[in-house]
């Protein structure tokens, strides 16, 4: 687990970082999508390994492209939310980021259909307590992680951020990848490193349940 990951845990340990697995299942997650060229290449990417994922899609981005975002889904992989317009739960007020949660979750449900459990991921991973608790009345989950690739910092490497994606790898970790326009560039190189790594180390990729 990464450090900044360690902090947080320990102050929010109710939040989802890992899943509990005797498996060796991995749980490889795409934030700030749908992105039409993007997101219809990693689709693409995880088919050739049989792979699912998790996707947290931002509500403003799946009324502007609604078909992608049902082909996620046609797809097998899960849905989860990530506000309708990516806000910093640091800098929003719980009522204005609670009302982002529950438009994004009105727009995925008009698509896709009415979700018993949803997965919630704060964007930046940035969110208060008042705003886990509101949002843990809506029968949610929250997930954040156990490695954060950060393919959206155009300054990093292919390389680092390949080895961040599979650092200390274990059973039930949560890998955070972005399927945007900006992480596209690091994505395309370290998406298939990564992918086939967990085919050669004989993990599988699952959604989030």
């Amino acid at each position: 687990m990464q450090f900044s990951s360690q902090i947080f845990k320990r102050l929010f340990p109710k939040l989802i970082w890992n899943v509990n697995t005797s498996h060796k299942e991995v749980y490889l997650t795409f934030d700030d999508g749908p992105t039409p060229e993007v997101t219809l290449w990693v689709l693409n990417e995880l088919k050739k390994h049989n792979f699912k994922a998790t996707f947290f899609c931002i509500g403003k981005n799946i009324e502007e492209n609604i078909e992608v975002f049902k082909q996620i889904s046609l797809d097998g992989h899960r849905i989860g939310n990530h506000t309708q317009h990516h806000e910093n739960g640091w800098k929003t007020e719980t009522v204005q980021y609670l009302k982002s949660f529950n438009d994004c979750q009105k727009v995925i449900e008009k698509h896709i259909g009415k979700q018993e459990e949803i997965l919630f991921r704060p964007p930046y991973g940035k969110i208060s307590r008042w705003q886990i608790k509101a949002i843990g009345k809506n029968q949610s989950k929250i997930v954040m992680w156990s490695n954060l690739s950060q393919d959206y910092k155009t300054f990093i490497s292919n390389e680092k951020c390949y080895l961040n994606s599979i650092y200390a790898l274990q059973k039930g970790d949560i890998i955070v990848f972005h399927d945007s326009k900006k992480a596209f560039e690091n994505l395309k190189e370290v998406l298939p490193r990564t992918l086939a790594y967990l085919k050669k180390e004989g993990f599988v990729s699952k959604t989030i349940n």
